[in-house]
């Protein structure tokens, strides 16, 4: 058990409307001392309005949110956000032109003592390795480190807890994959507690220990990566997390599900009765490709990606698979090719 002084961030049964329109529906998530939580779904789904319910910047209909243990929203009264000691970084960085990035840097520590304001610019630029720049101003910088000025702006005054929206949307996707690693490594080196959002599940994965899959205002899973990739809750989390398909199969006696892949054996996530209807989480992993198998599949697509080639297959049955392929095995649409199912760990649903 996590002693409860190890919770950073504590959000019970928290709710938010716009226009009678519930946006944000009985949300609870916890955050402890030096972890990174995520909140990835799609645009809309509610993940920007949380991160300003935690700011302070909207009130809550229900609910409560703690910090450190102590209540700072709920809906008869909020604690102001200056009050609230929570660091942001946002989308487009909000760096002051005018300033140097060390200025930029100490911006929201005037409450400190001119000595104290600078050893702490000084620290905050060295965590991010921006010291060397810190006479310059943003526009003479990358965008990569301009992100990163964002980030020791918000780490400088050694907040409680920091939170990020779509911190790296405005970057290209090689530097946005280096970054977001090296957040995560500053974030650790620093013991920051914080929570960001996103759509993207490559930077959920890379930054995250938790993620929260969020649909329509609700958090559907709380969960490590490993977790909501190899056990899902629900289809939609099996869909959207990760690449691969559903496809139909039946529960047989033994362990065993009968399926357009063959039987297929091993342990399920749930017990269903023999005879059970199901659905059937095949990863592209999963599927071996192999000339001599008995069971064939028709290529409808292929996608090359330089050392494989994500297929997608249609088996006899009409369900639908991918399959990841060494790119040396060259393949068109319409061809048939020999593959073998590979599953260790069944994830089955009800189809209904």
């Amino acid at each position: 058990m996590t002693q409860h002084h190890d919770i950073v961030l504590q959000l019970d049964d928290i709710s938010q409307a716009y226009d009678r329109h519930l946006v944000v529906r009985n949300l609870s998530l916890t955050l402890n001392q030096g972890e990174i939580g995520c909140l990835l779904g799609e645009s809309g789904c509610g993940k920007t309005t949380v991160l300003r319910i935690i700011a302070g910047f909207e009130p809550l209909l229900n609910g409560t949110v703690k910090l450190n243990g102590k209540t700072v929203s709920a809906p008869e009264n909020t604690l102001p956000p200056a009050k609230r000691n929570i660091g942001m970084v946002f989308q487009d960085y909000a760096l002051f032109p005018h300033l140097t990035i060390a200025d930029n840097v100490g911006f929201g520590l005037r409450k400190f003592s001119h000595v104290e304001r600078v050893h702490r610019i000084q620290e905050a630029l060295e965590l991010v390795g921006l010291y060397a720049e810190h006479s310059k101003y943003p526009h003479e910088v990358s965008g990569g480190q301009q992100q990163r000025v964002a980030l020791a702006r918000a780490l400088a005054p050694k907040p409680q807890l920091l939170l990020m929206d779509e911190p790296f949307s405005n970057l290209d996707v090689t530097l946005r994959e280096r970054l977001s690693m090296e957040v995560r490594d500053i974030l650790k080196e620093n013991g920051t507690t914080a929570l960001f959002v996103t759509h993207n599940q490559h930077e959920a994965f890379a930054v995250a220990d938790r993620i929260g899959v969020m649909h329509n205002g609700e958090i559907q899973q709380w969960d490590g990566s490993h977790q909501l990739y190899h056990e899902p809750l629900t289809p939609r989390i099996a869909e959207f997390v990760g690449e691969g398909a559903l496809i139909t199969g039946t529960v047989k006696k033994d362990r065993t599900v009968e399926s357009g892949l063959g039987p297929l054996q091993g342990s399920f996530n749930v017990d269903f009765p023999s005879g059970s209807a199901v659905k059937i989480l095949i990863r592209p992993e999963d599927i071996i490709h192999t000339e001599d198998s008995p069971v064939t599949a028709e290529v409808l697509r292929r996608n090359f990606r330089g050392a494989n080639v994500l297929y997608n297959l249609r088996l006899d049955n009409g369900d639908k698979v991918q399959a990841l392929v060494p790119s040396h095995c060259e393949h068109q649409p319409g061809e048939r090719i020999g593959i073998r199912p590979d599953v260790r760990h069944l994830v089955l649903f009800a189809d209904s």
